[in-house]
Order: structure tokens, then sequence, then C-alpha cells
């Protein structure tokens, strides 16, 4: 067997982005919402079918915190206020801020967000992140509706809280405000891409489209069911459901195997010859071919490490030449 050896200049790497509709099956509009029985105070998840059927799929969850621990009860009867709703809210700011004393801000950083709803998106659907201007999230309350969006096609500069890229929620579609005024104020919340959830604002700014929280800690409230009733009941009227998209980066190394004229002309497939060690085929005496299948690529140990296979058999011969581009997707 006969190698031939890959030249630095014969390799290259590439990234390229890959955006696909967030929810299961390739849709970018989510308008079926189903819940699991059996939820607790922390979390409900959020299935694109009924729960008790296979094919269906965990899309999202939704949260509720609150700074005091209003709104459910307490974990320790003992320890007032320490329940799932501090916990919660304190979850989410420590991810954002990095600090347990930075409360959330959100209409321009003029009022503290006692209270926070959260849409945490199932990290099987989001891939490396949210795609930025995809989110078209309708909510619904009676005959009150809004459509919410991020603002990134309003804004040039990329903004960040700590490591995290931000994007302020506003009203509007496709990453665009409905109005100049809508672009800056008031803000809903944010979206955080890379960490694949939203963070909206439950003290005020959403109370028409969303039914108020109860803060009484004497028995369970499952506030967060109230976000999810109004993302369901947008997909009655004129609402657009839930539209998200993914985000991925895919990296790739090109390997451009050359194949000169005078390489490789001659198989190594026993089957040609007879016992004695003469050709069966005469012609391949004076006109020697072969018929490339697969490229093997090998280590200095002459360990295989990957099979290229050709969509169909190249003829080669001492009158041609062959160039080979190999993709490793990674």
């Amino acid at each position: 067997m006969s190698f031939s050896r890959y030249n630095p200049e014969d390799s290259v790497i590439s990234a390229e982005s890959v955006v696909r509709a967030m929810w299961s099956g390739d849709a970018y509009t989510l308008s079926t919402f189903f819940t699991a029985s059996g939820y607790t105070e922390y979390y409900t998840e959020v299935y694109n079918g009924n729960p008790s059927v296979s094919s269906s799929e965990l899309q999202f969850d939704v949260q509720y915190g609150h700074i005091a621990g209003s709104g459910s009860v307490p974990i320790n009867p003992s320890v007032r206020g320490y329940s799932p709703s501090r916990i919660i809210y304190g979850q989410y700011r420590n991810l954002v801020y990095g600090t347990e004393t930075e409360n959330f801000s959100f209409n321009n950083g003029t009022t503290t967000a006692n209270q926070i709803y959260i849409i945490n998106i199932a990290r099987s659907r989001y891939k490396q992140s949210i795609q930025p201007g995809s989110l078209n999230l309708t909510l619904k309350s009676g005959s009150a509706t809004i459509q919410l969006t991020d603002d990134s096609n309003t804004t040039s500069l990329t903004r960040f809280i700590g490591e995290n890229r931000v994007f302020y929620i506003i009203s509007g579609s496709n990453g665009n405000a409905y109005t100049s005024s809508a672009a800056t104020s008031p803000y809903y919340g944010i979206m955080l891409p890379d960490l694949g959830f939203i963070v909206l604002d439950a003290s005020g700014s959403l109370t028409p489209y969303i039914q108020a929280a109860n803060l009484t800690t004497s028995s369970a409230q499952y506030n967060q069911n109230k976000l999810f009733t109004s993302i369901s009941a947008s997909v009655s009227g004129s609402g657009t459901g839930f539209q998200l998209q993914s985000n991925e980066t895919v990296s790739a190394r090109y390997f451009f195997t050359r194949v000169k004229n005078s390489e490789f002309n001659y198989t190594t497939n026993p089957s040609i010859i007879d016992a004695n060690g003469n050709l069966l085929y005469s012609t391949l005496i004076n006109n020697p071919q072969t018929f490339i299948t697969t490229v093997g690529m090998y280590n200095d140990n002459n360990e295989l490490l990957a099979v290229a296979k050709l969509s169909k058999p190249l003829v080669k011969d001492f009158t041609k030449e062959a160039l080979i581009r190999i993709k490793l997707d990674y």
C-alpha cells in the first residue's frame, strides 16, 4: 500500500454559522402547548404535544422568581421567605450578573424588578445559542395582546452583562420595534442568547398581558403558569404563537488530497492476477488504470483515522490528475 503525506498547505480550517428553526421537527413556530401533570413550584415544562405520547418532546419551561420569596410556600416554615420563588430569583440573578446583590432592572435601569418570569429553552433545542432577531412571542390575557421581540435590529452595539451577550425585549417583531418609541421604552425583559433563556419583567409592565402573580405564601401558587396561560392563549385570534430560531457555529477542516498523474495507477486488488502471478487482463499491461472510490486518512503509525467516500468512482491513469477535497465536521 502506498501513501501520500499531506503538506501544511493542504489543510485549512473553516467555520460557518448554521441557523435552524428552534422547535422539534424544524418548526419555526410553536403553536401547540402542553404541560405535564404534577408540575412543581420551581418550573412547568412545556411540550409540543401530549407528554404521555412518546413522540412529544420538551420545548421549554417557565419559571417564576420573587426577590423576597413571595408567591410560593417556604421550604422550611421556620425560615421565612426561603421559598422556591426566592431561590429562582437568586439563581438567575447569579447567572446573569454573577453576584447575589445585583437585582434585575429592565425599564432603562430606572426601577428594580422584584418579580421575574423565565422562559428557559430546552438545551437540546437551541444548540449553541438563540438566533437574535428571530424572537416573536405573543402574550394574551383577555382582549389585551402584545407581541414581543428582541432589539437586535434596533441597535448597532453588542451589549454584554458580564461575559454574556444581552438583548432587550421590546414590542415588535423579528428584532424590529413597532415604533421608534418602542425601541427604547419600556423594556419588558432581556434575552441572553448564549445562555438560552429569556427573563421577563413580572413587576408591572406586562401586567395587562399576563395575569398578576399571587404573592401569598400560605399555599402553592404556581405563578409560572400565568405566563404559560398567556403564551398558550396567543394562538387564538391573530397571535403568532412562539417563534424562535437557533444558531450553531460548525467548524470544519478541509483536506485537499492531490493525486498526481504518476501516482495510484496500479491497483493492489489481488483478484486481477492468477495463481502464477500473471495479469488476468492484458489491457492493464500497457494501459494501467484504477478507479478511486475511497480515501483513507492515516497517522504516522499507519493507523486508519478516517475514511472519505466518493459519490462515484473516479477513473485514474497516467494521463489524469485529481484533486479531492475532504471535509471533516466537528
